[in-house]
């Protein structure tokens, strides 16, 4: 496929994006002003990511004052994440997660169900990841798949399909009513976005291993994704339970405007902690310490 120069910055840009992960784990250390010393990037586009950087790590902060609280409350907290292959979903998901405490904030992402997982009640598998009281579940993709991918590849017949509509409402109004907050997000990018990206993990060994069979074949089924997805949030926008979708066709932008409106889902406040003290170390005058040999050490090659 000949790319024009359009499309080869973008997909220059994404694959960078996918190294900023590691900008943001390391951005601690550094002031924002460090971001200007890259010179690949523009003015305005060392600008742009300086004020990225600068937002999301004010949005972490409000995320770990939430987890706090929730902690504190003892509320139970389902977010689900739900969209094209390829839609940012994942990225959202790290952003999220990424200072908060696995104890608390956890993800699931359950793989394709087995031959006994295939005989149960469709909601059964889901169950066991529910939260309990102080914790939050992200659910990268859910039981919706019944009504995306399993309905566009066939996985599901017409009965199981018109059955998962029948039943899902009264599904996510039981959990409504057992106190967990159940947040739907969706994830909504164009047909050339799609491309675009699909293209980026081809061209970045980094990335290759996120493209399966399924994707690829999910490229070819735009059209039946987009009214599979339709009737979707259609029959299962329900008051207790509605539908967000986010416009993720620029990343960073999907990724701020996702965690902005999820804090604005809950009244939460900041949780009084005692002051941590360091408590003086015990020394003891027989004490000594016993090193490794010196071929347990890796080597320092760094």
């Amino acid at each position: 496929m000949e790319l024009n120069e359009e499309q080869i910055r973008k997909i220059q840009n994404d694959i960078l994006d996918g190294y900023d992960e590691e900008w943001e784990m390391e951005y601690e250390d550094r002031t924002a002003d460090s971001i200007n010393k890259i010179s690949t990037f523009s003015k305005e586009e060392k600008d742009s990511r300086k004020k990225y950087f600068q937002e999301l790590f004010r949005l972490q902060g409000e995320l770990v004052k939430l987890q706090d609280w929730i902690v504190h409350t003892r509320k139970k907290v389902v977010i689900l994440f739900e969209g094209r292959d390829a839609a940012g979903k994942g990225g959202a998901i790290k952003r999220i997660t990424q200072r908060l405490n696995p104890r608390v904030c956890r993800v699931t992402a359950l793989p394709a169900p087995n031959d006994r997982e295939r005989t149960q009640w469709y909601f059964q598998r889901y169950v066991p990841h529910l939260p309990a009281a102080g914790e939050m579940v992200l659910f990268d993709r859910s039981w919706y798949n019944r009504a995306g991918v399993e309905r566009v590849m066939g996985f599901c017949n017409d009965e199981e399909y018109e059955e998962f509509f029948r039943t899902v409402p009264e599904f996510e109004k039981m959990l409504v009513r057992s106190k967990i907050h159940l947040i739907k997000y969706w994830f909504s990018i164009t047909d050339e976005e799609q491309e675009m990206r699909f293209i980026a993990r081809i061209k970045d060994p980094l990335k290759q291993w996120k493209l399966s069979p399924m994707d690829l074949e999910s490229r070819k089924r735009w059209e039946d994704y987009t009214k599979a997805k339709e009737i979707m949030i259609n029959r299962t926008h329900i008051p207790e339970a509605p539908w967000w979708v986010v416009k993720a066709v620029d990343k960073k932008r999907a990724r701020l405007n996702c965690i902005d409106h999820l804090l604005k889902q809950f009244d939460y406040m900041e949780v009084e902690r005692p002051p941590v003290l360091l408590p003086e170390r015990i020394r003891n005058e027989t004490y000594t310490r016993i090193r490794p040999p010196k071929e347990l050490y890796i080597p320092e090659i760094y």
